[in-house]
């Protein structure tokens, strides 16, 4: 068994190490912002359970990238049977975190599989856009990908976790933009959702806080000390980190006014400490890396490590984009995390996973002789 982990000189020379290197220094740079924001309340404490949980997810992902990624297709529709298996048991059993049941308590600690869930499902659809040889406009495909998407998206719905049913939807539309979904259906797509959500709206599906945070996003000034306070308080502890930031564990606003501060604002702590240098540094970094995800997804050998890579792409733009513009009050506040960055044994292990399978995916571009 532990044979088969050990990579091939030859296969590991294929390894995109400046990539690992990228991202070690996402997640140490995270590792630093979530001591500064908590050391005063909570000493080591959160210093040592971020690392113990890059540590667990840098052997996760030597894992991943020891293994074939084709087998990952092979196994794919028991990897996504387990996944809705999680997500039935969180609807009936789960713990109530943040208004949704969407947590298992693990220990001390929790799981939330939804995290897991969205890897389990690009796999599942990398599978079969390959077994369709990419013929995703087919009706009879199209309807079968739908099914296999929307049948987590309801699970997570009935949390409810809008944030992140928000996620997968933006992820599977990536997806299929880059498999080559007409531009019709998305159109007719995005039209169906809008229905759907005002559906949802007045069924009584989404909480009270849910709805008033899209208020509170549209007229944050009627909100500000609501439902618009955490998204209010970010931007003042961003602002007041001006150009070149307060200094490393300098920094008092964020980490006094925010809630969450670890988790869902970490980019606040950025603003603050780091300034406006130190927020572009980071963003430029997550650029990097997805450029070098999508040069590998390019390069890839077959379609399963196209819409494999697509999917990983997909997942990190929109919470990057998604958390950093909450943070910023450019996107209404939905409690998703910063990859690589935010606190969480979920967040960094789905995120360590979704990279591994992306280096899998480049080790193997090329046929290698042994």
């Amino acid at each position: 068994m532990l044979k088969n982990l050990i990579i091939n000189r030859k296969l590991l020379k294929q390894l995109d190490f400046g990539m690992i290197i990228i991202i070690l220094a996402i997640g140490l740079f995270g590792v630093m912002n979530i001591y500064s924001c908590t050391y005063k309340k909570y000493g080591m404490y959160y210093l040592e359970h971020q690392l113990m949980w890059i540590i667990l997810g840098l052997i996760v992902m030597y894992v991943i990238i020891s293994i074939d990624y084709s087998l990952f297709g092979s196994y794919s529709k028991i990897i996504y049977g387990i996944g809705i298996l999680s997500l039935v048991y969180i609807d009936v059993f789960g713990k109530i975190s943040g208004g949704a049941r969407s947590w298992v308590g693990i220990g001390s600690t929790g799981i939330q599989p939804s995290e897991f869930m969205k890897i389990a499902a690009i796999i599942m659809v990398a599978k079969m856009i390959s077994d369709f040889e990419g013929k995703i406009n087919e009706p009879k495909n199209l309807i079968k990908l739908i099914g296999v998407v929307l049948i987590p998206m309801i699970l997570i719905v009935i949390q409810p976790d809008m944030g992140m049913t928000m996620v997968f939807f933006f992820i599977f539309l990536g997806v299929f933009y880059a498999a080559g979904l007409d531009n019709k259906i998305i159109i007719g797509g995005f039209l169906a959702v809008l229905i759907l959500v005002l559906i949802l709206w007045k069924s009584g599906l989404f909480q009270v806080y849910q709805m008033k945070r899209i208020f509170a996003f549209l007229n944050p000034d009627q909100y500000e000390l609501t439902y618009a306070y955490q998204a209010t308080q970010s931007q003042i502890g961003i602002g007041s980190g001006g150009i070149l930031g307060k200094g490393f564990l300098k920094g008092t606003y964020a980490s006094s006014f925010i809630p969450e501060i670890s988790t869902d604002y970490i980019y606040a702590v950025v603003g603050e400490e780091w300034g406006l240098l130190g927020g572009l540094g980071l963003i430029f970094f997550y650029g990097l890396l997805i450029f070098k995800m999508i040069i590998i997804g390019k390069g890839s050998k077959d379609i399963l490590g196209q819409v494999l890579v697509s999917g990983m792409v997909a997942t990190f733009l929109f919470l990057i984009l998604e958390n950093i513009g909450m943070a910023i009050g450019i996107m209404p506040v939905t409690g998703i995390t910063l990859p690589l960055m935010s606190y969480g044994g979920s967040s960094i292990l789905s995120s360590f996973i979704s990279l591994g399978i992306v280096l899998n995916v480049g080790m193997r571009r090329k046929k290698i002789n042994f």
